[in-house]
């Protein structure tokens, strides 16, 4: 039996899907990858002034919003899900 190995993000297919809807989505809304990307750099900015924060595990998503809404003609442009792992908060930005 051959075994399809998964890497962190799943199987390739599921990794080429993600990508897929990640284009569509970002298409419907005006935002290119290059802008998400920017936008993690951002986020990745500003948080760190506050926490400690594995900044290579940051990952930032756009999806259509309408997963399990009955709205669904009414979800707008996109929803934007930030995945950022906390090693610690500090003090560092308060004082």
């Amino acid at each position: 039996m051959v075994r399809q190995s998964r890497g962190p993000f799943g199987s390739s297919g599921e990794t080429a899907k993600r990508r897929l809807k990640l284009l569509l989505v970002s298409d419907k809304a005006g935002c290119s990858p290059e802008m998400i990307r920017l936008i993690r750099e951002d986020m990745i900015h500003a948080i760190s002034k506050y926490m400690d924060i594995e900044k290579e595990r940051v990952q930032l998503l756009m999806d259509t919003g309408t997963e399990g809404r009955p709205d669904r003609e009414r979800a707008g442009v996109g929803v934007l899900h930030a995945n950022i792992p906390v090693r610690s908060i500090t003090s560092k930005g308060l004082f």
